[in-house]
C-alpha cells in the first residue's frame, strides 16, 4: 500500500515541477530575442502537460485515499 508520506511528497514534487516550468517559461518570455522565440512556447506547452499530470495524480489520490 502507498504510504501517506509518499503521497504528500509526490504531490509537493509535482507542484514544484509545475511552478519551476512556469517560472522558466515566463522568464524566457520576458527575456525576448531568439531564446524567447525558440523556447517560450515549448516551455508553456510543457507546463500545461505537467499541470495535467499533477491534476490527474492529485484527483486520483483524493478519490482513492478518501476516508
Amino acid at each position: 500500500m502507498i504510504s501517506e508520506t509518499f503521497v504528500k511528497i509526490l504531490a509537493i514534487a509535482l507542484l514544484i515541477i509545475v511552478a519551476v516550468v512556469l517560472i522558466l517559461g515566463i522568464g524566457t518570455l520576458f527575456k525576448g530575442g531568439r531564446t524567447s522565440k525558440k523556447y517560450s512556447n515549448k516551455l508553456m506547452q510543457l507546463r500545461v502537460l505537467f499541470q495535467f499530470i499533477a491534476i490527474v495524480v492529485l484527483v486520483s489520490f483524493a478519490y482513492f485515499f478518501k476516508d
